[in-house]
């Protein structure tokens, strides 16, 4: 069964007053990230936050932050194909005034088996990992300015993305957020990498 929260429309108004912190931090961090598949990827910054054992909300992603919403799967950005079976299916990756960049998709297991989450999408961050199962190891890369972004987190630690996902069964499709740092405007395309899948390159909008 698949078990899934979304920490995004509470989550993300309560980093508004840390968040432009965090983004520079993990910003400042990521410069210099070198070329696709480099040595950094996968990698997580330092936290800028205590980790909480306080359960996860129940949210989708929104525009504003403003409740829960049905992410738009009308475009599809990339398909990304796993060979054991999962399959990412990015749908948008827009910017929003508070300078962070939401990528929003739809994971799903294509094989005829129940599937394990795998430990490495949850990145390699302790404080991170103590909060459970996530999807912040997933990072953007930028070619054009050379730099990584990473899944930013709230004042409590939590990353901004999907958690709790552990299991999906066989055909089961679950939605799927990340928030990251904004790219510089004159950026338009990045390419996102979630750990045991393959690159692929996305617009930004």
């Amino acid at each position: 069964m698949a078990l899934m929260s979304n920490r995004y429309g509470t989550a993300a108004r309560r980093a508004a007053a840390g968040g432009t912190a965090v983004a520079l931090a993990v910003l400042l961090s990521a410069c210099g990230g070198g070329e696709q598949g480099g040595d950094d990827r996968g990698k997580a910054p330092e936290s800028a936050g205590s980790a909480s054992s306080a359960p996860p909300d129940q949210s989708t992603p929104t525009a504003d932050g403003g409740g829960p919403t049905v992410p738009d799967t009308s475009a599809t950005l990339a398909t990304i194909n796993g060979s054991s079976g999962f399959q990412f299916v990015i749908h948008t990756a827009v910017r929003d005034q508070g300078g962070f960049l939401t990528v929003t998709g739809s994971l799903k297991n294509a094989s005829s088996k129940m599937l394990i989450a795998p430990p490495q999408w949850s990145g390699q961050e302790v404080n991170v990992k103590q909060t459970g199962p996530s999807l912040a190891g997933i990072t953007l890369l930028d070619k054009t300015e050379k730099k990584r972004y990473y899944v930013l987190r709230d004042t409590e630690g939590y990353p901004l993305t999907t958690t709790g996902i552990t299991t999906v069964k066989a055909g089961e499709t679950v939605s799927v957020f990340a928030q990251f740092p904004a790219p510089p405007a004159n950026v338009t395309q990045v390419d996102i990498q979630i750990p045991q899948m393959p690159v692929a390159t996305i617009e930004i909008s």
